[in-house]
């Protein structure tokens, strides 16, 4: 398909062979189309992620193809992304993205046949010639002959081998010019002497001589290539050109030559070539300069007669001397001269040199003052030119005077804060009576909701006004006398003590026999009630009675199990639970247990067969006295060692090492090492960077940290940070549940501050919030007296500082806040790293702090007497340490199965986690830290390795019976398997040392499952079969993640039905009959109640008050008896009716009532189904998980809004559903909400139907590292000077803004960013200076407060302001008539497509507009700016050009230009070798062309410096070592182009809404689904309240048309978005009718 553009099958022929030949990366090219039996085994075996395709090819032919691919892969459950229109920066590729649906697998399914034979045609159709000229034509099967005879010539010709550059030339150039002379040879035989017409006279063939000269020429640029260095090739001169005509098709031949050429290279190994430059193997520009030299320059006379040098001119004769003897059957000439013939070969009509003497303007600096700049940026500044003060630019500065003094605006006059923009429900400083009770409202149901999370009630916090600096919870040291009142306390204490146990062994004897009894009749049953038991009791004498009747009774019913099965029973739960009783007492009880205790402990050993751990327990042999007992022992042997018998069978029953020790800082339970380290860092006041796995209890260290700052004192603040809405209202609610403290008035324990709303943010202790919300209060320069007040801030998902969006606000807090932190997450894989960089932040706290004690200056004297008011927090004892605490071991073991459907049958196999290996990934990256294995799957690994390799030196030392860490143990824990388990991966990694490659091959091929496929239709139809699957093994509460929104709830809903069908098929027809009774009577029971309604009862007759009674007595019978036959049967649903009761239940479900789906979620509830996705309303997803977390609901589906923090604990997850989202860190997140701590002994984990390498690459993937991303834009930077011009304390505000400059994660260790950004901050200066939005002394000035308000906007924010200044606005918003106030529906409606065209910006593929789809009501495609905006836009965009590209001119000092220099994958080095010159070589060259700051791989293509004023060019021209990318200009682009050139639309949501008001059309016609289009719409509308607002504020005229129409258009499409508001708002605290 590519012959006819043989130029790209050269090249895409030479990339293949250079990525294959000079990367580590696997090249597959054995697929000849998308049906053949190799794709599909290739998609069986590897299951990408995502396939990059393009949409359209470089024929009809090859786009229809390509069609075809994308439509078979969409069928394969493979994701498809677009491979125009991708966009990119330093750390990412954004691309169009179009996820597999089960509609692509219908569309193929119909149309499969079709579209196989479609494809079969266009592979089979194949060019067999070439045609050059007219008739003239080349066969493709003489090129590949003559390429394998002329390769073999060569050969031996140069038998030592050589570079891929002279050899591909050689034979190009032979093969070429043999083939083209017999071509020209047999069309002369063929056509005799018949004279050619004038018109085709043009296009005549090339002669013989002139086919030569052009090689010739090829010859002498691969001369070039090989001597001549990238540096000096970079500096030739740019020519502007194309070949003539007659040349084209030679040139076309040629290149397919060398397509041949590689081909047959390829298949070549008997050969020595070297092929580190097959990139380089040809020039065209460098070859087109030399053909136009020697066609014009070279004939102008003896000056322009360059040499080429003796070097290059030997190299040349040498190639072309071989060329002669590749071709000895022909004559072609000698090496010179160059050119025999005069033939045109460039046409001179369309050849232009580029002039590059036009001079780049002035880089020269608008002279700054200001001490923040001096600081940050001095020593770059000193180097830099800076203007001088009568310099034009300079007194041309003056800029919104003007527009202030006509249009009646203060351009300068601060705006309201943006926290006060953020509407407030209501708060406890609030004197209105309905706002109080409000927050009432909204306190009792954070408690509810706390309650779920919690289970305990909360505690009452005292403040110690008296406390020391240092910790409460710092252990104090022992007194020396105790006092009298002491004394009698402790013998209270202990007289309860004793009276408590007294009663607790009462208990127990009374309980006693019936649980040994249920124990021996049901096993687990009883040991369930046993347990439950032991939970109640706290005398440690009395659990251990419990749990010595509690072995006694598993021994017998191990015995009868025995007696029951014969010799060799096969269920062994029995023994297990005798075995787990032995290592409680063991290990719990071990200062309780006597001689008699541990003889009886021994003889159940023996009995189990364990003679060697009898003997190491008793410490010396036992005698049988009788022959009975011998054989009775033998009847009972489990017939298993005792280590095996461990790992194997008890496996998630081995116990943890856990502390025995209290701490007192802890009540309920006692603490781990890594968790005491935790508090230990919070008392002694310092950070710490957790990584631990989900529910292994490192929040816990956050709510220590609260309750620490809550009893110092009443002013502290704890801020706790989570990345998203739904977060913070879940530690709202454990706050709540956890804390009460009795505060002043108009103080509170708790605040919430999100974009939606807040409340008691000033005035509360701890302060829930999103990372937006508080880099608000951070950079704030009026609330510095809030921020000092900080003791604590908490980040939760730490990881999300490695997000695509919004991680460069996690960044600003971490190096702003000055006060200790913990940073949790899961998911790090670098935190070391992290840990670092995050000491070095607090290294510079150190000294700034000490910096700013030291001077005491008027402006901070100033500040203290303006916030005297309140008391000052009590001084903390400051460290500045940063721990780092790292856990790894799971409380519960993940064990993963892989299930898929047979027939009617579900197959759930296990998969050990070893099987997601390669013997490829172990040998380069290692086994991953994170793969653990549980004890069983330990010992499955054992046993393979000894069956695949019986002759295993180590075998014998590594069988469990004998390890070193199991030998003779009684008690084999957690941390002994690990030994193990990290022994043997230690071991198979050595064998691929060892050279036993195959041999691990084969292991982890025997471990692996064999999963069958199934089709997507089944797979759906029978999952609500799957689900009871589950139930019936005890596997829920589950939750099934699948990632569309639609199939979230179609899935719940077929599992719903699948319980109703169940309940139809199970009904009673006699008991319908008997509820339709019911009902009747109950209806005639009320309809005569209802005539006494009105009746005076102490008027009424002793007969009818005696009948009235009778009638409710009945009403009350007849409702429960309906009740009881109405109920659900218990084998009909999965709900828990005893997990929460009728009144909490009610109370649940009253809070939906103005809910669109409350019916729907009831009844699934009732079932114990719900469903979980963003598009919800909060009130529906928070009900889910409250009665999910209650244990009520077992079934839940969701899409991966349930990764991210969401405490949402369940004994199995369940992958229902594959996407291109699901990846290694959210397969974590999700994978870690199964195993309940306290619940399940083991958590599980589900495939279903998931393709199996996909499930291996999650399981072996490590997660992405933490990368620092490029950390400034100008909006920031602005707000950091307005910070530091207008703060009340200057000192604290500049150590804000400088500690944000210099501690990006980017430029950590790495003093070329920082160098960078440093320049990029200068040149961000100078851009807001001359628009006006700072003055020379670094103060914020004209619309600067507009602009940061719309910070999160950039660029846009900047070109509304223009679009103001320039009165465009003023033009546009004139209303119907002269002094209305109304304005039409036109105006409004313009004014929403100039928003649309700058905010909320949505670009759709470029294919889109192709599509035959009929829009019912939407545009969809957004229509271009008005003429006038446009063009304000292009000059906005020009000056932001110009700034930015003499910032990359500057910056280019700062380049590695080693680096750059080097191809960046294959690391090929280009850098400048031994050059002797040469006198053409620099005639060619272009000394005026500037190229400092362009890639010299980009200059080949004619890439300069003047290029880097067009941001289309940055980004194929910028030095790549500077990490820098068009991303980081500022421009906003009227026009967006794909690499095809094809216009790339915007997505005219915000418009089409405006115009309809349907969420639901803006969904199906504006490829958005409902809950993304509700937040882009709400998005777009807080942003016309935040521009009306900040305008109200600057404008004094209130009749100011532009104020007006931001206002009308405010109030418009408010009223247009309050249709779908009730369904999508956050209505639990948006609205104030809040009811529990």
């Amino acid at each position: 398909m590519y012959f006819q553009n043989p130029q790209f099958l050269f090249l895409r022929t030479a990339l293949i062979e250079h990525l294959k030949h000079n990367t580590c990366i696997t090249i597959h090219t054995e697929f000849s189309n998308c049906f053949s039996p190799q794709w599909e085994i290739f998609l069986k075996k590897s299951y990408p992620y995502f396939i990059i395709i393009s949409d359209i090819g470089l024929t009809s032919l090859q786009t229809n193809y390509l069609t075809i691919f994308i439509a078979h892969s969409l069928s394969k459950k493979i994701n498809v992304v677009h491979a125009f229109g991708q966009e990119y920066d330093t750390l990412r590729v954004y691309g169009y993205h179009l996820q597999s649906m089960w509609k692509h697998r219908i569309f193929f399914q119909k149309y499969e046949k079709d579209l196989q034979c479609a494809c079969e045609a266009i592979v089979r159709y194949k060019e067999l010639s070439m045609y050059l000229y007219g008739p003239l034509k080349l066969s493709l099967k003489s090129i590949k002959n003559e390429v394998y005879q002329t390769v073999l010539l060569l050969k031996k010709l140069w038998p030592e081998g050589s570079d891929i550059r002279r050899v591909t030339c050689v034979l190009t150039c032979a093969v070429g010019l043999k083939l083209y002379s017999d071509v020209l040879e047999s069309a002369h035989a063929s056509l005799g002497a018949k004279p050619e017409q004038s018109e085709r006279e043009r296009s005549k063939p090339l002669s013989p001589e002139e086919a030569t000269d052009l090689c010739r020429m090829q010859c002498l640029t691969t001369v070039f290539l090989l001597h001549m260095p990238l540096s000096q090739r970079a500096q030739i001169r740019i020519m502007k050109s194309c070949w003539t005509k007659q040349v084209l098709p030679l040139i076309k031949m040629q290149q397919l030559c060398a397509h041949f050429v590689l081909k047959q290279l390829s298949d070549t190994n008997d050969w020595k070539l070297d092929l580190t430059y097959l990139p380089d193997l040809n020039d065209d520009s460098l070859l087109r300069n030399l053909a136009h030299y020697y066609e014009i320059e070279y004939s102008e006379g003896l000056e322009f007669q360059k040499e080429l040098g003796e070097e290059m001119d030997k190299e040349y004769r040498f190639l072309w001397d071989t060329v002669t003897k590749l071709t000895v059957n022909y004559d072609f000439g000698d090496a010179f001269p160059i050119r025999n013939t005069s033939q045109i070969f460039i046409d001179h009509q369309q050849t232009s040199f580029r002039v590059c003497d036009e001079k780049i303007p002035d880089i020269g600096l608008i002279p700054l003052k200001s001490d923040l700049v001096e600081e940050y940026a001095g020593d770059v500044l000193k180097d830099l030119p800076v203007l001088e003060s009568n310099n034009p630019v300079v007194t041309s500065l003056a800029k919104y005077k003007e527009f202030d003094e006509l249009h009646h605006w203060h351009s300068g006059r601060p705006l309201t804060e943006e926290y006060e923009r953020v509407p407030c429900n209501a708060d406890a400083k609030s004197k209105d009576a309905d706002g109080r009770k409000q927050i009432q409202k909204l306190q009792t149901f954070h408690r509810l909701y706390g309650s779920t999370l919690e289970g305990g009630t909360s505690k009452f916090i005292v403040c110690r006004k008296d406390a020391s600096g240092k910790a409460d919870g710092a252990m104090k040291k022992t007194k020396i006398h105790k006092s009298k009142a002491e004394i009698i306390m402790e013998e209270n204490n202990r007289r309860l003590k004793a009276k408590e146990e007294k009663r607790e062994q009462e208990q127990w004897k009374t309980l006693q026999i019936p649980m040994e009894k249920e124990i021996k009749a049901n096993l687990t049953v009883g040991i369930n009630k046993l347990e439950k038991f032991l939970k109640t009791v706290k005398s440690k004498s009395v659990k251990f009675s419990v749990e010595m009747s509690g072995l006694s009774a598993c021994v017998e019913a191990w015995k009868k199990h025995c007696r029951k099965q014969g010799n060799k029973p096969e269920d062994l739960s029995s023994a297990v639970q005798v075995m787990r009783r032995i290592h409680i007492l063991l290990e719990k009880y071990q200062d309780l247990l006597e001689k008699s205790h541990l003889q009886k402990l021994s003889q159940y050993l023996q009995l189990l067969g364990f003679e060697n751990l009898a003997c190491t327990l008793s410490g010396q042999a036992l005698q049988m006295r009788e022959e009975r007992d011998d054989r009775n022992r033998s009847n009972y042997d489990v017939e298993v060692g005792p280590a095996r018998f461990q790992l194997q069978y008890m496996d998630y029953y081995l116990l943890r090492e856990e502390r025995n020790d209290p701490d007192p800082r802890v009540q309920h339970f006692i603490p781990d090492t890594w968790q005491r380290e935790l508090l230990d860092a919070v008392d002694n006041n310092e950070s710490a960077v957790i990584v631990a796995p989900t529910s292994s209890g490192k929040t816990y260290a956050s709510y220590y940290c609260m309750e620490k700052v809550l009893k110092t004192s009443d002013e502290g603040v704890v801020v706790y940070v989570a990345p998203t809405k739904a977060l913070v209202n879940q530690v709202v609610g454990s706050v709540y549940s956890r804390f009460t403290k009795k505060l002043p008035d108009g103080l509170v324990v708790c605040g919430v501050f999100t974009r939606d709303y807040r409340h008691d943010v000033m005035n509360s202790q701890i302060l829930v919030t999103v990372p937006q919300c508080l880099e608000i209060l951070m950079l704030s320069p009026h609330h510095q007296s809030w921020t000092k007040r900080i003791q604590y801030v908490i980040f939760d998902e730490i990881h999300c500082l490695g997000g695509e969006i919004g991680a460069e606000v996690w960044e600003h807090l971490l190096v702003t806040i000055r006060c200790p932190f913990l940073a949790l997450s899961a998911t790090i894989s670098n935190p070391d790293h992290l840990t670092e960089w995050l000491q070095s932040v607090k290294r510079y706290w150190q000294c700034a702090d000490n910096k700013i004690k030291g001077g005491s200056t008027d402006s901070e004297k100033n500040f203290a007497g303006k916030y005297k008011g309140r008391s000052t927090v009590r001084e903390q004892k400051k460290s500045y340490r940063v721990r780092l605490v790292l856990y790894e071991e799971r409380y519960n073991d993940l064990e993963k199965y892989v299930c898929s459907l047979t027939g009617s049958d579900f197959v759930i196999e296990h998969f050990h986690p070893c099987a997601a290996l390669t013997v490829n990934h172990i040998e380069n990256y290692g086994i991953p830290s994170d793969l653990s294995l549980s004890p069983r799957e330990s010992v499955q690994l054992y046993d393979t390795m000894v069956k695949v390799w019986q002759k295993w030196p180590r075998a014998q030392e590594m069988d469990p019976e004998e390890f070193v860490s199991f030998k003779n143990k009684v008690v084999i824990k957690k941390m002994d398997v690990r030994k193990y388990e990290q022994e043997l991966k230690m071991e198979l990694s050595n064998w691929i040392v060892v050279g036993q490659r195959q041999k691990v091959n084969e292991v982890l091929e025997n471990l692996k499952p064999k999963p069958v496929d199934c089709s997507e239709y089944q797979k759906w139809k029978k999952f609500a079969l799957f689900v009871d699957k589950l139930h019936e093994m005890g596997k829920l509460p589950a939750i099934f993640f699948i990632f569309g929104l639609d199939s979230v709830e179609k899935a719940a809903r077929n599992v719903f039905l699948n319980l109703l069908k169940k309940q139809f098929n199970e009904h009673d027809p006699k008991m319908e009959k008997e509820v339709e009774d019911i009902r009747n009577k109950l209806r005639k029971v009320n309809k005569t109640l209802m005539k006494f309604e009105n009746m005076d009862t102490k008027r009424v007759k002793p007969s009818k008050m005696e009948s009235m009674v009778m009638l409710l007595s009945m009403k009350k019978q007849l409702q429960e008896r309906l009740k009881k036959l109405t109920a659900i049967p218990s084998t009909c649903t999965y709900a828990d009716p005893k997990a929460v009761d009728e009144d909490t239940l009610r109370k649940i479900f009253y809070r939906l009532r103005f809910q669109k789906n409350s019916y729907l979620h009831q009844v699934l509830a009732r079932r114990g189904i719900g469903y979980h996705h963003g598009a919800m309303a909060m009130r529906e997803r928070q009900t889910v998980e409250m009665l999910f977390r209650l244990g009520y609901i077992k079934v839940v589906t969701a899409t991966s809004t349930l990764a991210l923090g969401i405490n949402m604990p369940c004994r199995s997850v369940v992958f229902a559903d594959d996407s291109v989202f699901l990846d290694a860190l959210n397969y974590r997140q999700m994978s870690g909400r199964a195993g309940r701590r306290g619940q399940d002994m083991i958590g599980d984990v589900f495939f279903y139907d998931i393709p199996l390498p996909k499930v291996e690459r999650l399981i072996k993937s490590n997660v992405p590292q933490l990368k620092g991303q490029f950390p400034l834009t100008i909006s920031l930077i602005l707000r950091l000077m307005l910070l530091a011009a207008k703060a009340d304390d200057k000192m604290d505000a500049r150590a804000k803004a400088l500690s944000v400059l210099k501690h990006s994660l980017m430029s950590f260790k790495k003093e070329r960013y920082a160098g960078v950004l440093k320049i990029y901050f200068m040149f961000s200066l100078q851009f807001l200076i001359k628009e006006g939005y700072l003055d020379q002394e670094g103060n914020p000035i004209g619309f600067a407060g507009l602009v940061t308000h719309l910070n999160y906007h950039e660029p846009s924010n900047f070109v509304l302001v223009s679009f103001l200044v320039k009165g465009l606005f003023h033009k546009l918003c004139q209303p119907i008539k002269e002094g209305s106030t109304d304005f039409s529906d036109e105006v409004l409606e313009k004014l929403v497509l100039i928003l649309a065209n700058l905010f909320g910006r949505r670009y759709l593929p470029a294919c889109s507009k192709a599509f035959k789809h009929t829009f019912y009501q939407s545009k969809v495609f957004l229509e271009d700016l008005p003429e006038d905006f446009a063009d304000a836009v292009n000059e906005y965009n020009t000056k932001v050009e110009e700034n930015f590209a003499h910032f990359l001119l500057t910056t280019a000092k700062l380049a590695d230009m080693e680096e750059e220099y080097r191809l960046p994958l294959s690391k090929t080095d280009f850098t400048s070798e031994k050059w002797h010159g040469s006198e053409l070589a620099s005639y060619l060259m272009d000394n005026t062309k500037r190229i400092s700051a362009v890639s010299p791989f980009a200059c080949l293509s004619g890439v300069a410096d003047d290029d880097l004023f067009h941001g289309e060019n940055i980004n194929n021209a910028v030095l790549r070592s500077l990490g820098i990318n068009v991303k980081n200009c500022p421009l906003l682009y009227l026009k967006k182009y794909d690499n095809q050139g094809r216009s790339l639309p915007l997505n005219a949501y915000a418009l089409d809404f405006y115009k309809h008001g349907s969420l639901t059309v803006v969904a199906t016609d504006n490829w958005l689904n409902e809950g993304d289009a509700y937040y882009l719409l709400k998005d777009f509308l807080l942003l016309i309240q935040s521009i009306r607002t900040s305008l109200s504020e600057l404008c004094d005229d209130p009749n100011d048309n532009v104020l007006l129409a931001f206002q009308k258009l405010a109030e418009v499409y408010q009223n247009t978005s309050s249709s779908v508001t009730d369904k999508y708002s956050d209505a639990l605290l948006v609205s104030l009718d809040t009811d529990v």
